[in-house]
């Protein structure tokens, strides 16, 4: 017979690797939607200063490594202007991929079953929603200036992180359960921040010198895997706690 300790480390094992395997396909379909999205979302701020700022803050790298981000995507008022019939479907059909691809993770992390066919209108509302969020994000002044607009983007991600689970998983999971995951997630970003600031901002700038441009999207490429690591992975260790925490506080009653 297998050992509980062995099948947990099996468990877990095998959860490690299809975590990778979904960050690296949120990558992909998050380079392929996040960024022309997130262009058109900041070129309609007409005082903002387009996409590539907002990046540069997301990333949290230097004002010299941001200088690189711009350089790689149009201004924002050619954004708007460049944007053909075509690139707004090619848009929308990636923007539901990666909404499918999203909620896939999460069915994966809480044992769910895929969700019907007609679960597509909620890729379509979380994807609006997210633009609307990054775009508040992005555009609202009280946002940019600590320590108040720290409080305020972190409570404001939480609950965004929360919802999401809550509708890409039909409402089969409690607002409970997934409160962990929300937070935990939104404290992955902020250490996937502090660890941009260090490691990616001078691989931006050495990658740049030896690569041009190209060496750039590789760092944003590496970025957005980091991003996929860590909504999955704060998911995944919200459930644990969710379901262990009450089993440990149970036996250490027990043991009082």
């Amino acid at each position: 017979m297998i050992s509980h300790s062995a099948a947990g480390r099996g468990w877990r094992r095998g959860r490690e690797l299809e975590l990778g395997q979904r960050a690296l396909g949120f990558a992909a379909l998050g380079f392929l939607t996040l960024v022309p999205l997130l262009i058109i979302v900041a070129a309609a701020d007409r005082h903002g200063q387009g996409f590539a700022q907002w990046l540069g803050q997301a990333l949290g790298v230097s004002a010299a490594s941001r200088k690189h981000v711009e350089k790689l995507f149009a201004l924002p008022g050619q954004a708007l202007q460049t944007t053909t019939a075509f690139g707004l479907a090619a848009l929308a059909a990636f923007g539901l991929s990666f909404g499918s691809a999203v909620q896939t993770g999460y069915e994966k992390v809480w044992d769910l079953v895929p969700a019907r066919w007609w679960a597509t209108w909620r890729h379509l509302a979380w994807l609006c929603v997210f633009a609307g969020y990054v775009f508040v994000s992005a555009t609202t002044r009280l946002l940019h200036k600590p320590p108040v607009g720290g409080v305020l983007a972190s409570v404001s991600a939480v609950l965004f992180f929360w919802w999401s689970q809550r509708l890409l998983l039909g409402g089969r999971v409690r607002w409970s359960a997934l409160l962990p995951g929300a937070v935990l997630t939104v404290a992955g970003l902020l250490g996937l921040r502090v660890f941009s600031r260090i490691v990616f901002t001078p691989l931006i700038a050495s990658s740049t010198a030896s690569y041009g441009p190209v060496g750039t999207v590789l760092i944003l490429q590496s970025w957005l895997v980091g991003v996929g690591v860590v909504v999955f992975g704060g998911a995944l260790v919200g459930r644990l706690l969710h379901e262990e925490l009450p089993r440990v506080s149970g036996a250490l009653r027990r043991r009082r």
